[in-house]
């Protein structure tokens, strides 16, 4: 059956794939095929042990640290082209709608034909043309009904712009630019949502109580709600809140009210910080965010412990084997961790991106840059810089030409003298004038 691969340019490793295939009922079989590393990395072994401690990879700018030893993670269990693996797979006939008809899960083989990067998968979808175009034109297709109908029943969109770096032989960042998404990114990833989410619910149906290991987001805090609906009426938004709930769908209002507008990334970030952490837990409470009942980790366990976890589980059950309720507990110790671990491993990144951004104002010191203010305090104003996305901050007591105080309610601050203001969103012209890789701060001035 035709199956590809669709990564980052840069990707090791290639965890999930996807096969389809026209049935003659006019429905596709849609095939989500993930690396099935349960086979080589067998629990209580020296490899398990290793993995549950590290219990996921992590991706700094200028180096992987894998969960699992290259070997298994870039050769035996990567879904490489034109080679024959092991996978754990979700099997779905689909109409062209989106609607689930049937599903099958177990253990394959499969035999990639194509290695797309998402560039060149993107590049076939906007020509028209090319090879496997019809695959990736009807998943394409069906990838966007999946997606209106997450944001019909109240997913939220938390999207937030990342950052790509282009290192010289020695790690220091040549360029720096904003990540592009299209359709490519966002079919693979929605199919990725539709496996996870199968998979719980399959395991959920199962007329006994099993322990299983869900993906949970809690409903955001009361108080945080309030604070944001604050903090944006302060900046002429309207969020509907009622005792410090919100309806999903009135977040996606007005984040899609913002597009174009200064402030919108801003704005998306203190959304997405108001938001609670997804976690990973024993105990389903469904994921908010997603508007999933249930939800899972199950594709990626090259790189995360509780795919690997999920994977054992869901071989035992379709094989009707149970798992003893002492043993219940260990499992949700283990989720437990991989959450503190996922944590560690997202503060190590965003500070390795910080620390490359700052590396490459360093030698920029005097040069002129377009940005946009991102935060407003009482020592000074954080613009970030447009292309590169690098913050830095210009202090009160830079700003020579008068005397300015913050107006905390409206989040700016102002001139006495001239009345000058400077607020949220607004877009400026900043110089680099000094840095510190120690505390990875960059300082700009006003231009």
């Amino acid at each position: 059956i035709t199956t590809f691969t669709i990564d980052p340019i840069d990707a090791k490793d290639f965890d999930d794939a996807i096969s389809i295939k026209e049935l003659p009922n006019g429905n596709v079989q849609i095939g989500i095929h993930i690396a099935d590393v349960s086979h080589y990395v067998r629990p209580g072994t020296a490899l398990d042990k290793e993995a549950v401690k590290r219990s996921t990879s992590l991706y700094l700018v200028d180096r992987t640290i894998p969960m699992l030893p290259e070997i298994l993670s870039n050769d035996l269990c990567s879904l490489n082209p034109n080679e024959d693996k092991f996978t754990m797979s979700a099997v779905f006939e689909m109409t062209h709608e989106g609607t689930t008809v049937n599903e099958w899960f177990g253990k394959t083989i499969i035999h990639s034909d194509k290695r797309f990067t998402y560039e060149e998968a993107q590049e076939i979808l906007d020509k028209k043309g090319g090879v496997f175009y019809t695959e990736l034109n009807t998943l394409n297709l069906i990838a966007k009904k999946l997606t209106q109908a997450r944001f019909l029943a109240g997913a939220i969109s938390m999207e937030q712009e990342e950052v790509k770096f282009i290192l010289d032989d020695k790690g220091v960042p040549l360029s720096v630019y904003k990540k592009i998404r299209g359709d490519t990114n966002e079919l693979v990833e929605e199919f990725m949502l539709l496996a996870n989410k199968k998979v719980a619910e399959f395991v959920d149906k199962m007329e006994d109580e099993n322990v299983f290991v869900y993906r949970i987001h809690d409903n955001p805090d009361r108080d945080r709600i309030t604070n944001l609906a604050l903090f944006l009426k302060s900046l002429g938004y309207n969020l509907k809140t009622k005792d410090g709930i919100v309806d999903p769908k009135d977040i996606n209002k007005l984040l899609q009210s913002l597009d174009g507008k200064p402030g919108k990334e801003t704005i998306q970030t203190a959304v997405v910080r108001s938001m609670a952490k997804a976690i990973y837990s024993t105990n389903n409470i469904g994921h908010y965010g997603l508007a999933f009942q249930f939800y899972t980790h199950f594709t990626s366990p090259i790189r995360r412990y509780p795919d690997v976890m999920v994977h054992r589980l869901l071989q035992k059950y379709i094989h009707g084997e149970k798992v003893d309720k002492k043993e219940w507990a260990h499992y949700e110790t283990l989720c437990g961790y991989a959450s503190q671990r996922e944590k560690e491993a997202s503060d190590a990144e965003r500070a390795s991106i910080k620390y490359k951004q700052v590396e490459y104002m360093s030698s920029r010191i005097g040069q002129v840059f377009e940005g946009a203010i991102s935060s407003v305090t009482e020592w000074g104003v954080y613009v970030e810089e447009k292309e590169t996305k690098c913050e830095g901050m210009i202090k009160l007591r830079d700003l020579g030409d008068d005397y300015y105080t913050f107006d905390e309610k409206n989040y700016r601050i102002v001139g006495e003298r001239t009345k000058q203001m400077f607020t949220l969103g607004d877009k400026v012209k900043i110089k680099v004038t000094a840095t510190d890789m120690v505390r990875k701060t960059i300082d700009y001035v006003f231009i």
